[in-house]
């Protein structure tokens, strides 16, 4: 079983971050998959509305994501050869 430091620092350190900054990151993130969940969802019910945000926001998403963990990574070969 994990204690208390484990389940609340581990990840965020292993990300770069203190615990309020990869909880803040993570609000934002949600707020953002929330406000594109709707647009969806509005658009499932009227066609002519918001036809592409959706998708431009996961894409957007997915993009950042991928620059964040190949900034880490980059970070922890960076860490290692010091």
């Amino acid at each position: 079983m994990k204690n208390p430091k484990e389940i609340f620092l581990d990840h965020p350190h292993a990300a770069g971050e203190s615990y309020f900054e990869h909880m803040a990151f993570a609000f934002r993130f949600s707020g953002r998959l929330f406000r594109a969940a709707c647009a969806a969802f509005i658009h499932g019910v009227v066609p002519d509305a918001f036809e592409t945000t959706a998708s431009t926001t996961v894409l957007t998403m997915g993009e950042e994501l991928r620059a964040r963990r190949a900034a880490l990574v980059r970070g922890k070969a960076e860490a290692a050869l010091s």
